[in-house]
């Protein structure tokens, strides 16, 4: 049977949960006192050693003196979600995109519905910064630690999501239903 290594830690986001397995860090969730036994068919042991680095990246993180993390991920899921969380990856700290950008940068333009499904289905919360996607009209959308969270992390990152999604938008241009320019454009 496999093994997670987890630990709880506090942090401005709230109590979470660590968990990493021999590749990587497989779980950063916002915890919620859940059980640990009935979340996966593995052997869960704690300990502060094998969740350290992850713990100091965090803290570093939330004090503003990171914005990359350096620690090796071990992602499971569809290969669907692991492109679409791969694509959030690509997302620099502080800037935004919206879940129809996330959408094309998957190859599925028309998917941003999917993609805010594979998106909710995040096992590593905050490292894989599903916060960063915001809707196309630059709305918060939705976000598994509740939207004043998501807010919140936006603003720890100084974007300035409304004005990014404004800025985005506002590159497409204004056609007619026929494809014709508006007058007086």
């Amino acid at each position: 049977m496999e093994t997670f290594f987890y630990s709880r830690m506090e942090s401005p986001a709230g109590p979470l949960l660590i968990a990493t397995s021999d590749k990587g860090l497989a779980a950063l969730e916002f915890d919620r006192g859940q059980d640990l036994r009935k979340k996966k068919a593995v052997q869960w042991v704690e300990s502060q050693a094998k969740t350290a680095r992850v713990r100091r990246e965090l803290e570093e993180y939330f004090a503003g003196k990171r914005k990359e993390f350096t620690f090796p991920l071990d992602l499971r899921g569809t290969d669907f979600q692991k492109r679409c969380w791969n694509a959030l990856l690509a997302i620099p700290y502080g800037e935004t995109r919206s879940y129809a950008d996330q959408a094309r940068a998957v190859g599925s333009p028309n998917g941003f519905r999917a993609v805010g499904m594979a998106n909710g289905d995040n096992p590593i919360a905050i490292v894989v910064p599903c916060h960063r996607v915001i809707t196309s009209d630059g709305k918060l959308g939705g976000y598994g630690g509740g939207l004043e969270l998501k807010e919140k992390l936006l603003k720890l990152e100084a974007a300035d999501w409304p004005k990014q999604a404004r800025l985005r938008l506002g590159d497409i241009p204004t056609v007619g239903c026929l494809g014709e320019v508006p007058k007086g454009v």
